[in-house]
């Protein structure tokens, strides 16, 4: 069929990956089934060698590549960043010339990784969409092959070994949730899953602020690229072609996801899993955070498709993921500005069972009387019912306590 891939070219794909790719682990999770309601099962994308399930299409590209005359002068890709790691490190592999254009927003440590293994890196772009428009004119210039990150059969077809390996390690799966950007992963997967379980059920996951595919196979309108998301590996304002075709066929449902979902569900995977996850490999559990009925009871593989996240963005998460679960909090107290007042506080806190990470007086922004000041202290909990002891004990010495 046209517009299509066949799943003997994702068993191909399988075999010409095997020296190259790790084959990753697709296992149980029972806490986070024991959270969802469902029979949870990771599959670990994150362990690549480059952190990310792209290098098996880019190795499958590549790899084919290099039959041809043309690859002689090189590969040119753009990406956010895991692809372009994923194409560095096999044409490093491979010994070709690599040229990655990747948005100017791009994560430092993805940029970097992508120089370590060699890569030629140019920086250009507020989107994707511009990435690659200035990619083709440096291919055309240099005579360089594109190498695109989704609309490619044998970039489909290296994807699709994700899902080969899901169904070989959990044959009897019921639903497989899936992260999509420009569509590579999930129209790999759905194929592979599809040929080895006609009525598996496969369902995209795009973020509220990224909907294009799901605008594409729906028929919404839902605004695009409005603002940044920390799941900017899915990112993409225009879905590939290829697997517009594929998920049309294989695809059964859609859903969104907005940030705080994402910031949830990368917490609880470093929390529960010890496993790190950028934006996009969050995308699947936040979908089953979010919509826990969609898939009550049901055997569930998710892909934690990538784990190359900034490591500042990672400190923020996890402190705001602190604060919504109660283990960060923020306090106002107003007291008599005198001597002794803050140790009396701290010290009725300390006798609470919490530790205070941050003090700071306010004596000119606030309306109290001049003699008295306005206290806030952020401090480490227990969770939501230790705060209402802390903020108990100091009302009961005396304060006028409360949140921010």
């Amino acid at each position: 069929m046209e517009g299509m891939i066949h799943f003997q070219a994702i068993q191909q794909a399988a075999q010409r990956l095997a020296p190259h790719v790790l084959q990753t682990p697709c296992v149980a999770s029972r806490t986070l089934s024991q959270l969802t309601g469902a029979q949870v099962y990771l599959k670990f994308e994150n362990l690549q060698y480059t952190a990310s399930f792209k290098e098996r299409g880019a190795c499958n590209k590549l790899t084919q590549l290099m039959s041809e005359p043309s690859a002689v002068r090189g590969v040119i890709a753009m990406s956010a960043g895991n692809h372009a790691q994923g194409v560095a490190y096999h044409a490093q592999r491979l010994g070709l010339r690599a040229v990655i254009v990747m948005p100017v927003f791009t994560p430092g440590v993805k940029v970097e990784r992508t120089q370590g293994f060699g890569a030629e890196v140019v920086l250009y772009g507020q989107s994707l969409d511009e990435a690659r428009a200035h990619a083709y004119e440096l291919a055309q210039a240099q005579g360089l092959t594109f190498v695109h990150p989704y609309d490619d059969e044998a970039i489909v077809a290296g994807q699709g070994t994700v899902g080969l390996e899901m169904l070989q390690a959990v044959p009897d799966l019921e639903t497989l949730v899936i992260a999509v950007g420009g569509g590579g992963l999930i129209a790999g997967i759905a194929t592979a899953a599809k040929a080895l379980n006609p009525h598996i059920r496969i369902v995209g996951v795009q973020t509220q602020r990224f909907p294009a595919m799901v605008n594409a196979m729906t028929g919404s309108h839902h605004p695009l690229g409005a603002l940044n998301t920390i799941a900017e590996g899915i990112a993409v304002n225009s879905p590939g072609q290829l697997p517009q075709a594929i998920v049309g066929q294989h695809v059964d449902d859609w859903l969104l996801v907005d940030e705080g979902d994402i910031e949830q569900a990368i917490v609880l995977l470093l929390d529960i899993e010890k496993t790190l996850v950028e934006g996009a490999g969050a995308a699947g559990l936040a979908a089953l955070l979010r919509y826990p009925h969609a898939f009550r009871g049901q055997k569930v593989g998710l892909v934690l498709c990538g784990g190359n996240i900034d490591p500042l963005l990672l400190a923020s998460i996890i402190e705001r993921g602190m604060v919504r679960a109660g283990r960060l909090a923020r306090l106002r107290v107003n007291t008599r500005d005198v001597p002794g007042s803050l140790a009396h506080i701290t010290t009725v806190i300390a006798q609470a069972g919490a530790n205070v990470n941050e003090v700071q007086h306010q004596r000119a922004f606030t309306l109290l009387a001049a003699q008295n000041v306005e206290i806030e202290l952020v401090l480490q909990t227990r969770g939501r019912a230790h705060i209402e002891e802390v903020l108990a004990a100091l009302k009961t010495a005396g304060f006028d306590a409360g949140l921010c």
